[in-house]
Formats: C-alpha cells, sequence, structure tokens
C-alpha cells in the first residue's frame, strides 16, 4: 500500500473542501468514513464535506473556488463539461459500475434486457437523454413505451406490466418497504453500459497547483472506501445520520450489502489497481456507444475529461479481505 506523504504535516493541515452531488447516504459512505475515522486527517487533510441536495449546485461552488473537490455522477458529465469547456477533470472512478437499473414485478417474468421491451418504462427525463439513447441505439428500445418517471414509484407499483428506472442500491429497498414484494433487477452495466458513476472531479488549475494534495485526497479517500465496505463503518454512518436524519440504519445496511453484492466499488480494474480507477479503454468504450446513440458529438475530445495521472496505484488494496 503507498504510505501517507506526510503523517504530521508541516504549517498545519490543509483545508479541502468536498462538495457531493446528493445529500448524505451510503453510496457517499467511503467519503464520510474517512472524515470521521481520522483517515484524512493521517494524510495531512482537514476535510469539509458539503452535501448536495436538490437546490444545491456545488459544481458551481467548485468553478467559483469554493470547494476544491465535487463528485459527479457519472462520465457523461464529465463530456459535459469537455463540451461546455468547463474546466474541471475527473481524477477517480468510486463507483466501476453505473448503479442504474430497471425494476420489474416478479409475475413479469423478466430474465433479460430484452424481455423489457414488452413493458412500459418509467424513465426520467434525464434518463431519456442519456442511457435509453443508448438502449434504442444498441438494443432497439422504442420510446413508444414509455412514460415519465417522476421519483414517485406508486405508477410502478400499480402496474404489473411496467418497469421502472432507479439505483441498484435504493429504489429496490423502497419498493420493498412500500409495495411488500421484492422487485426483480436488471443493472444496466451487465449489458454494456460502461460509463463509471460517482466521480471525484477537481479543477484544472488546482492540479497545477497542488498536485500533492490531490493526491493524498485521492488516496485517504479510497482508503475511506475499503474501511467503509469491509471495516467498521458505524463511525461513517453516524456522520451520514447527523448530516441526513432520515437516513436508516437499514437503509445504509441495504446500499453497502448491494454495493459489495453487485461489484459497484471494487471490482474489475480495481482488484489490481484499488478502488476509484480508471482506464483509457473504459473511457474510449464508452464514448464509442454514447456517440454512437447521439448522446455527445463523435468530434469530441474526451481524452479532455479525465486524467489518470493520481489514481491506479494499488492503494488501499491490502484492506481488501481475501477471498
Amino acid at each position: 500500500m503507498v504510505q501517507p506523504v506526510r503523517k504530521v504535516p508541516e504549517g498545519g493541515f490543509d483545508k479541502v473542501s468536498f462538495g457531493t452531488n446528493w445529500v448524505a447516504e451510503g453510496e457517499h459512505g467511503g467519503f464520510f468514513q474517512a472524515v470521521a475515522d481520522g483517515t484524512y486527517k493521517t494524510y495531512g487533510l482537514n476535510v469539509t464535506i458539503v452535501p448536495g441536495g436538490p437546490n444545491v449546485n456545488n459544481r458551481a461552488l467548485l468553478l467559483a473556488g469554493k470547494l476544491d473537490f465535487f463528485m459527479t455522477a457519472n462520465t457523461l458529465q464529465s463530456f459535459d463539461a469537455v463540451a461546455n469547456n468547463v474546466p474541471v477533470v475527473a481524477i477517480a472512478a468510486v463507483f466501476q459500475k453505473d448503479p442504474q437499473v430497471f425494476l420489474t414485478h416478479p409475475e413479469s417474468k423478466v430474465g433479460q434486457l430484452d424481455d423489457l421491451k414488452r413493458l412500459t418504462l418509467f424513465v426520467s427525463k434525464e434518463g431519456i437523454a442519456s442511457y435509453f439513447q443508448w438502449l434504442k441505439s444498441e438494443y432497439g428500445f422504442n420510446e413508444a413505451k414509455v412514460k415519465p418517471y417522476t421519483s414517485n414509484p406508486q405508477p410502478f407499483i400499480v402496474d404489473r406490466n411496467a418497469a421502472m428506472q432507479g439505483y441498484v442500491t435504493s429504489e429496490p429497498f423502497v419498493i420493498e418497504q412500500k409495495a411488500k414484494f421484492k422487485p426483480s433487477v436488471l443493472l444496466l452495466a451487465d449489458y454494456g453500459l460502461d460509463g463509471y458513476s460517482t466521480l471525484i472531479e477537481t479543477r484544472r488549475d488546482l492540479i497545477d497547483k497542488n498536485p500533492d494534495m490531490i493526491q493524498r485526497f485521492v488516496d485517504a479517500s479510497m482508503i475511506g472506501w475499503y474501511n467503509y465496505l469491509y471495516g467498521d463503518n458505524a463511525a461513517g454512518n453516524a456522520l451520514i445520520k447527523s448530516l441526513n436524519p432520515e437516513m436508516t440504519d437499514e437503509m445504509l445496511a441495504y446500499s453497502v450489502a448491494k454495493m459489495k453484492e453487485y461489484g459497484i466499488v471494487d471490482s474489475g480494474d480495481t482488484l489490481r489497481n484499488g478502488i476509484g480507477a480508471m482506464s483509457d479503454e473504459r473511457y474510449a468504450s464508452f464514448f464509442d456507444k454514447m456517440s454512437r446513440a447521439g448522446v455527445v458529438k463523435r468530434d469530441l475530445d474526451f481524452r479532455q475529461a479525465y486524467t489518470l495521472q493520481f489514481t491506479n496505484k494499488g492503494v488501499g488494496v491490502d484492506l481488501r479481505p481475501s477471498r
């Protein structure tokens, strides 16, 4: 494992702020764990996490210099930054698999992606503009079967011939609680939707000014993730609940279990290169699919969206339990 650059910082800790893209939840757990268990402090960092939410624009605060790092939802947002000349770069990918799923009623007997074509699909406006275009180009899906998804699961619950979008770490749990049945789940990443999710983003000028601090933030964050997934995560969960009182222990436990079951955080390249791993090949593959689907322009210089400078160093791999 790569050791901390400095255990006792000269001249005090570096103050660092990190904005998430949603309210505090288990899907952000490794970052909260690294605050709560002192990992960031070990790396000479005094980290403040600024939760996002429906009326919070933390990416704008990153651009304004009010935040040092931002949690961007997915690779498409990184491509969009390049398209719009936004000077930010993805420096690590916490989720190796996009957690996007479709949920179905067990009695509709959906076993594979093509089975969804006969159902009504509840898809958000953002979903239509992104992954659904890929479903159309790669699998021949038809927008005529789509109805708008507004984060309300009730239309899906009452229609047994429907499927609803969601995240594998949350919506199935919500359906089980509300509707008292266990939905079937199809993870789109298992069918080739190979973009990264929950990435750490920073400004280009900060990379030029302080690469040492960025490296320590990335390293400490990934160790936080190993400890959150495989160690005692009580401290991280307590911090999440203090910032989001609506969060329950059951929801947190469910999110962690599903992240592990589906290899959302720790699978593929991370097994060798450590959590946060990224590769040129994965970015090229995802760009090719999204440009074929018309989601991004073919002439976009997608390699400007990310850098491999701070990841793929195997930090924390020794913290993964031996299988």
